[in-house]
């Protein structure tokens, strides 16, 4: 048989056996989609969200009346006596004594110099900043899981390359056992390429066992079992169309690490607001109804009783306080400085960041048309190399030289890509614009 087309068949053979065994192909829309569901870091950001949500409320404010119930019961049995101002004295023993008191309370501040409005505020900007952190919990998960995902991708395609160098040793072995048989070859050439088939078969059981391990590593961040067999797609798309200044501008508005400084900032400023508000009066309403009853063994009066409304008000005002209040709004004042020098420390963090992570993935796109080009200039050196070692006019060095370089040029190319897809998934990382 024609030993070209032994090749062919002996490759439309393997691709068929991967076709057949093919797992289920996982896409990264569906693997982020089962990452936001599972997640426990999300899961946990969106319950601290959950709980900031429901602390907004006036009453939580202390803008609302708060009404108490009570309820007193008080009974006794005593050995009792009673000496009056003309010496008569008058005792019982086991003399019962019973009060009875009920009723409902109202107490209702109705002003505090506005810190009820300002607390408000501070419990809304709160939930923003939960949103901003489940927001951040969340561009990580979704940054993480791209990540490991076209690390899988890179490892599956450095995994076919491998598999393709073995069918080109087994076919090298072949033809060097047949022009052995036929007195063409040394044995020398036969057990060389033994030991390249031997080497290339080591190193594909170590890229099988690393492309395992990834799996594994994906199932844990998508929570669930390390067990279940997926495969992913075969090629990796790295957008290119990125701009810095636009990076930088949707950075400004939603990277939630700035957002979040802004919000502290709020926060502080709100603070400043409601200690300012110890310097005004403050004005509670109070009002009740109350019923009362009591029984005495002894005494003047054996039973009374009482019922009836009540109301009034209390104002109070802070004179001094030993310049504490003085101490307390210097303290918010530098808070609120120290917010503003962390939101300028942040801005200019993020725009350093964004600036070298862009210069690298500018670079990385350069390297990926550099690496395709040798894959290809190496894809066509193999060819020829393939059909100058089956006429025999090159040695096998010159052969497993051509055959690890074309190996070694997808290799590279292919980290080429992946690492491009890293700077553009840190780039949109830090613009806050992680979609999926």
């Amino acid at each position: 048989m024609n030993t070209k087309i032994l090749f062919r068949s002996v490759l439309l053979f393997f691709f068929c056996i991967v076709k057949m065994n093919a797992q289920e192909v996982l896409t990264i829309e569906n693997a982020l989609k089962i990452a936001l569901e599972n997640n426990f870091e999300i899961k946990l950001a969106s319950n601290n969200l959950a709980i900031n949500k429901t602390n907004v409320t006036v009453g939580n404010a202390g803008m609302l009346p708060k009404l108490t119930a009570t309820l007193v019961d008080a009974n006794s049995i005593q050995n009792s006596s009673q000496t009056r101002q003309d010496g008569t004295i008058t005792a019982l023993d086991n003399a019962k004594n019973n009060s009875l008191n009920y009723g409902v309370g109202l107490n209702w501040t109705v002003f505090d110099g506005f810190k009820m409005f300002a607390k408000l505020d501070q419990l809304k900007e709160l939930q923003k900043f939960g949103e901003a952190q489940l927001k951040h919990t969340i561009i990580l998960k979704i940054s993480t899981v791209n990540a490991v995902y076209f690390d899988l991708v890179q490892q599956q395609q450095q995994l076919a390359a491998l598999d393709t160098t073995i069918v080109i040793s087994t076919q090298r072995l072949t033809l060097a056992q047949n022009r052995f048989n036929i007195g063409k070859a040394s044995k020398l050439e036969v057990l060389n390429a033994q030991v390249d088939l031997n080497t290339d078969k080591v190193t594909l059981l170590r890229q099988k066992e690393s492309y395992a391990n990834r799996k594994i590593a994906l199932n844990q961040i998508l929570a669930r079992d390390p067990k279940v067999d997926f495969k992913v797609v075969d090629e990796v798309t790295v957008d290119d169309k990125l701009v810095l200044a636009e990076l930088m501008a949707l950075a400004e508005k939603q990277n939630p690490q700035l957002e979040s400084e802004i919000i502290n900032k709020r926060v502080s400023e709100l603070q400043l607001k409601q200690i300012k508000g110890e310097r005004y009066p403050t004005l509670n309403l109070t009002s009740g109804y109350n019923f009362f009853e009591s029984q005495s063994s002894l005494g003047f009066t054996s039973e009374s009783s009482a019922r009836g409304l009540n109301y009034g008000f209390r104002a109070s005002l802070n004179v001094f306080d030993g310049f504490a209040q003085n101490r307390n709004e210097k303290i918010a004042k530098i808070q609120i400085e120290n917010s503003k020098i962390a939101i300028e420390q942040q801005s200019l963090l993020l725009n350093s960041e964004l600036s070298t992570a862009f210069q690298t993935y500018l670079t990385n796109l350069e390297l990926i048309d550099l690496e395709q080009i040798n894959e290809t200039i190496a894809k066509q050196n193999l060819r020829i190399t393939v059909d100058k070692f089956r006429i025999g006019t090159i040695t096998t060095l010159e052969f497993r030289t051509a055959q690890l370089n074309y190996i070694n040029a997808k290799v590279r190319y292919s980290n080429a890509q992946f690492q491009a897809k890293l700077s553009e998934i840190a780039l949109k990382e830090l613009a806050g614009n992680m979609s999926f």
